[in-house]
């Protein structure tokens, strides 16, 4: 059987991944028994996968890094074999042989200043140099790959690099690349693993200059300052980019700024401890101040809660005495209620009475009527007849007199008609009593009885007249009324163009004001979304006033009276008052108020000619009185002009 390391190159290029892995974990296994020997000496190792005539001794990190470089390189001139084996080698040295490399290795992994010359002029930005790139001739230039698949190599394999650059010239593609790493320690540590990667597997910087036949592999050093002076484009781009300097001055410079840093951070210390002390004294102050101030607060708190204890003391002793003066009046109520109800009674028992004395007297009258047929005792009471005829004639005259003065006052107020009545009650009882004094027989007093109905049809027929003319004047004053509600109406639609700050205008009643909306949304969201949510808010409360189905509404009794108002524990307007405040709560209260008062079947906005000076409505006086004045200074100033 053949060893792994006697395959030549390309002998077995088509084996797949997972035969690497197997060659790798044999290779591993013949490493751990010993069959091949790594170790040299205490600080020097050997590959025993490169070809005898290129062995040589390196220190620990040299091979780690030479084994790591061939077993992720992707070369094609490595068999995959080949870099199975140096797999399985750098696999070995770090989990076998890491502590038999001593401590001095160890030390110079972790610092990549121990075998450097301090004085040693670099390119800085620390960069390095990648030569002998494929390249191949298309149209007469020579093109090649981007430096990023380079990166990403580089990158693969631990280098850590922040860019590569390759360099063209007008020949094209200069099969070259620069390397940039990072300005700190970290980035030249990765420079010079870079480095010596290259170095550990015969591709450094004199390998490159030692050898003719260059090959297809790529060489890489750290570029220094003979690279920095030279004559070709690689010179030149390390000219534009860096600057040559010594790890010495590198770290001098750093001090000084690390020094500068420090004095800087401990005056920054030093002000920020002043500050925190004026902090802290300020602190004992506030919290001194403090504790009296919750010392004040806790006395003004107990004296707070005494007070409210005498208040709610004193109003459930107000409240008993007003519900026990509320008992007192509901039982006269109650009485009093009894008593009326009784004295109806009365009054409908005593009607029907009446009017059975009346049919009785009726009928006597006819009787004494027919008995008193004597003309002897008619003339008589002719006689006397005509006399009274002509009393009353006299008091009729008066009468219609007084009549006439009562139609005038009528025009003015329409009280007349009680006393009419009263005068008519009057007579009806002056009648009875008249009517029980005939009982004895008396023709005089039969005849005044009669004389008395006379003139108590004539005033029921006065009263019908004045009836007809209680209508007549109703009607004129519908009418009136009616022409006036047009009147005002027209001088409505005249004023609605004039501004609100006039003294007599238009107001829109149960408008909803849309002010607070926009001041409570300013206060809950930014400029933009403010608007928006407010004209959406002032919209959704327009409907909710024109909904039927909503009705916050409740009746109270106000000075004995009933009379409805808005419910403010309606769950709507309680929410909208807890979300928006009381600003925006009142607004829709004052538009459902108004139009509850003028509009409460519809609940539409109303016009409503108004006086703003007093917050009023205006009188139909007042605005005609404004539009005269109006109308006055714009001839005014016509007239001027």
């Amino acid at each position: 059987m053949r060893s792994y390391k006697d395959h030549s190159p390309g002998e077995d290029t088509d084996i797949s991944e997972s035969e690497i892995e197997e060659y790798e974990i044999k290779s591993y296994e013949e490493l751990k028994s010993g069959s091949n020997n790594v170790k040299t000496s205490d600080e020097t190792f050997t590959c025993p996968y490169c070809p005898k005539k290129g062995k040589r001794d390196y220190p620990y990190k040299e091979l780690l890094q030479h084994a790591s470089g061939v077993g992720k390189s992707s070369s094609q001139r490595r068999s995959a074999r080949d870099k199975a084996n140096h797999l399985a080698l750098a696999k070995y040295l770090e989990k076998d042989l890491a502590v038999a490399a001593g401590p001095s290795e160890l030390v110079a992994e972790t610092d990549p200043l121990a075998d450097c010359d301090l004085d040693e002029m670099f390119v800085w930005p620390w960069t390095g140099i990648v030569v002998n790139l494929p390249t191949e001739c298309k149209d007469g230039r020579s093109v090649g790959k981007s430096g990023s698949k380079l990166r990403d190599q580089l990158i693969k394999r631990g280098f850590n690099p922040i860019r590569v650059q390759s360099l063209w010239n007008y020949r094209g593609h200069s099969g070259s690349a620069i390397v940039e790493f990072n300005k700190d320690w970290s980035g030249f540590s990765n420079a010079m693993s870079f480095e010596k990667a290259y170095e550990a597997d015969h591709h450094g910087k004199r390998d490159w200059q030692a050898t003719t036949d260059k090959g297809s592999e790529l060489y890489g050093w750290v570029a220094r300052a003979d690279d920095y002076k030279s004559n070709g484009i690689t010179g030149e781009h390390l000219r534009k980019i860096g600057d040559l300097r010594t790890i010495s001055d590198i770290m001098t410079d750093e001090a000084w700024k690390t020094s500068k840093l420090l004095s800087n951070l401990t005056n920054i210390i030093e002000v920020k401890s002043k500050h925190c002390k004026e902090m802290e004294s300020k602190f004992t102050e506030t919290s001194i101040s403090l504790g009296k101030l919750i010392e004040e607060k806790d006395r003004l708190h107990q004296s707070y809660n005494e007070e409210i204890r005498k208040i709610q003391f004193s109003a459930r002793e107000d409240y008993q005495k007003f519900f026990n003066d509320h008992e007192k009046i509901k039982l006269q109520l109650e009485t009093e209620k009894r008593e009326l109800e009784m004295r109806g009674k009365e009054l409908e028992e005593r009607e029907a009475q009446n009017e059975n004395e009346r049919k009785k007297l009726s009928e006597d009258i006819e009787k004494n009527a027919m008995k008193n047929s004597s003309l002897q005792l008619a003339a008589i009471e002719q006689e006397k007849a005509d006399e009274n005829l002509l009393k009353l004639a006299e008091d009729q005259k008066r009468q219609k007199e007084d009549l006439h003065k009562r139609i005038i006052q009528l025009e003015k107020q329409l009280d007349a008609k009680q006393a009419l009545e009263l005068e008519i009650e009057r007579l009806r009882g002056t009648l009875n009593v008249m009517q029980h004094m005939g009982d004895d027989g008396d023709l005089e007093v039969l005849k005044k009885v009669a004389e008395m109905h006379k003139n108590l049809r004539e005033k029921e027929g006065d009263l019908d007249d004045l009836e007809a003319l209680n209508q007549t004047l109703i009607v004129k004053e519908r009418k009136s009324n009616d022409e006036l509600q047009e009147a005002r109406k027209e001088l409505i639609n005249g004023l609605k163009e004039l501004p609100k700050n006039a003294h007599i205008g238009v107001k829109r009643m149960g408008e909803l004001d849309s002010k607070p909306f926009h001041e409570a949304c300013k206060r809950k969201y930014n400029e933009v979304e403010a608007e928006e949510r407010a004209s959406e808010l002032c919209s959704l409360w327009e409907e909710y006033l024109q909904d039927p189905d909503w009705h916050p509404l409740k009746v109270i009794k106000v000075n004995g009276k009933h009379q409805e108002v808005v419910d403010d524990e309606d769950e709507k307007l309680k929410a909208l008052k807890n979300e928006f405040g009381d600003e925006v709560y009142k607004a829709v209260r004052t538009a459902l108020t108004e139009r509850n008062e003028y509009n409460p079947s519809g609940r539409y906005i109303i016009s409503e000619l108004w006086n703003h000076s007093e917050g009023r409505k205006a009188t139909l006086r007042e605005g005609a009185a404004f539009i005269l004045k109006q109308w006055k200074q714009y001839k005014r100033k016509r007239g001027t002009a």
